[in-house]
């Protein structure tokens, strides 16, 4: 279990695969994330690298990571969402800022990296208030199945940035 402000971040469970299939198919979250089964949602998200997200035993979303540890360019990027029923609330902020500092102090990172849909205002917001800083934008970096392909911003943050001394 990691602990935030607000919220817990713990492994995912077997268990967890049917509500993970409801948040990901609302509309507001599959606008970003793409289609999702229930196949789909066992096979790329029971690897180990995702958490569910609680607030107070509740399930409200769900946050990943992935790992670069080439010592030359360790660092490690985070995917996440909420259900719209948890959103605007400061739950997702307190999420990607547990992780963030979480895989700076417990997995040694010294960047952490996001890459949101260029046109996904609510999650830059939300990205910007943990401390990323825009890098640049990523040209046709998305193409979900059937849809044309979109712009992805690619936004980093550094140790300092989110408070901790390196």
């Amino acid at each position: 279990m990691i602990e935030g402000d607000r919220i817990r971040l713990r492994p995912l469970r077997d268990d967890d695969a049917q509500a993970l299939l409801e948040i990901l198919t609302e509309p507001s979250v599959a606008e970003w994330w793409g289609t999702f089964d229930l196949e789909r949602v066992r096979r790329e998200l029971f690897d180990g690298c995702w958490f569910a997200v609680e607030e107070s035993g509740r399930l409200a979303g769900l946050i990943g990571y992935s790992e670069e540890d080439d010592p030359e360019y360790r660092h490690a990027g985070i995917d996440v969402t909420l259900h719209p029923d948890f959103q605007n609330r400061g739950l997702g902020t307190d999420a990607v800022r547990t992780m963030a500092r979480w895989l700076i102090e417990a997995r040694g990172h010294v960047r952490i990296t996001i890459d949101p849909a260029a046109g996904n205002a609510r999650a830059i917001r939300c990205y910007e208030r943990v401390g990323f800083k825009p890098v640049g934008v990523m040209r046709r970096y998305e193409r979900l199945e059937g849809r044309e392909p979109r712009d992805g911003l690619l936004m980093d943050l550094l140790p300092e940035e989110l408070g901790h001394r390196p």
